[in-house]
């Protein structure tokens, strides 16, 4: 590969097959410093790609001392799966597995030529407009993707087919956040307005919610529907039901802005928020009721929050001062794992499908895959070729 095509593959892979969140525009780690609390400075994408597989802490002591006596065949199974996950995630060919170099499996890099690993897309380029991807969102179905600008807009593109669907007016500065419900829309933006659109309908059918004093830069639709979480600048955090103009709860709690936040899928109106580096906490709510349920300092700011499908833990990535990204079990808050490579803020993350691994992006121009939470297992394990996770795991 010549050094020429090699730059111009990487200058394209904010557009790569990959989970949306994930897919965003270089960050200069110098110009970052001076630009915006939220979106960094922005210039052409130069990231670079690495695999990570993060042991289970949780396991008992007799499968931890099992783990560390495993033959090579069981190593080789981690590169296995390390090979089948850039697979799924990256849409590449089945490669030749490697074999091991590092008996390190949490936080071995398994990447061997990144440049074979991914296959690059272009979905749209923003800049012949002079604007600039600000957040990205991908629908349940994930056939469509909502992306908003600096200068306000949000753009809904079907993904296979690589054609720009409607351009959606309404906001007067840039969109920080998107979330689906459904058909419907909701977009966060500077302007501190929340609007909700039905992506079937004309342009002028919308929901205006203003709650937020400062910039919206957090938004999550929960697991039924029913309930609209939203995070601002102002350090507040409302819940928004599927009807009324007003928030019908809010949280106070927080001492800084509140950008991430995350429903649980295991338990009805559980709510997780993380706040910004003056507060650096991670909160739970009980919205059934409005009542404030555990709380933890992470030691960082915190950018991002996600649970697994699978079992009661979450996973939050984090910025100044440490960078990490932690798992931890709930409602104990144990911290299960404690991820480190990347050397700047975790502004993004993203969960595979499966539920089983995250990416991360962040301001040191690197995405990284990590494999944090595995399935539970009622049923009998599935006799195919490609279903290594029982083998590893």
């Amino acid at each position: 590969m010549d050094q020429e095509y090699e730059r111009r593959l990487l200058r394209q892979i904010n557009h790569q097959n990959l989970p949306a969140e994930a897919r965003l525009t270089k960050v200069s780690p110098v110009s970052v410093k001076s630009g915006d609390r939220f979106i960094p400075t922005r210039a052409g994408s130069n990231w670079s790609i690495n695999f990570h597989y993060a042991n289970e802490n949780c396991r008992s002591p007799s499968q931890n001392h099992k783990a560390k006596d495993a033959t090579s065949d069981s190593s080789k199974d981690a590169v296995a799966y390390a090979a089948l996950l850039r697979n799924e995630l990256l849409g590449a060919g089945i490669e030749t597995v490697p074999d091991p170099h590092t008996e390190d499996r949490r936080h071995a890099v398994l990447s061997q030529d990144s440049h074979s690993l991914f296959r690059v897309t272009r979905l749209c380029d923003l800049s012949v407009d002079g604007d600039s991807v600000t957040s990205v969102c991908w629908n349940e179905r994930g056939s469509l993707v909502a992306v908003g600008t600096h200068k306000g807009y949000v753009q809904v593109w079907d993904a296979a087919g690589g054609r720009k669907l409607t351009s959606l007016e309404g906001h007067s500065a840039r969109v920080g956040a998107l979330a689906w419900n459904g058909e419907q829309l909701s977009s966060g933006s500077r302007d501190r307005v929340i609007l909700q659109r039905d992506v079937r309908t004309p342009p002028s059918a919308e929901r205006r919610l203003q709650g937020h004093r400062q910039e919206v830069c957090g938004l999550k639709w929960s697991p039924d529907h029913q309930h609209l979480a939203s995070g601002g600048n102002d350090n507040k955090l409302l819940v928004w039901n599927s009807s009324s103009l007003l928030p019908v709860q809010q949280y106070s709690d927080h001492l800084a802005a509140v950008k991430a936040i995350a429903w649980s899928p295991h338990q009805h109106g559980l709510l997780a928020s993380g706040g910004g580096t003056a507060d650096r906490c991670l909160r739970f709510w009980n919205t059934l009721t409005g009542q404030a349920l555990q709380s933890t300092d992470t030691g960082s700011q915190v950018c991002n929050l996600a649970w697994s499908k699978h079992a009661n833990e979450l996973v939050s990535t984090h910025g100044y001062s440490q960078n990490q990204i932690l798992v931890w079990k709930y409602p104990s808050l144990t911290q299960v794992a404690k991820l480190t490579g990347h050397s700047y803020r975790v502004l993004y993350l993203a969960v595979s499908p499966d539920g089983e691994a995250i990416v991360t992006g962040a301001g040191d121009e690197t995405l990284r895959f990590w494999n944090v939470f595995s399935k539970t297992r009622c049923t009998k394990e599935s006799k195919s070729v490609l279903n290594l996770f029982t083998r590893i795991r």
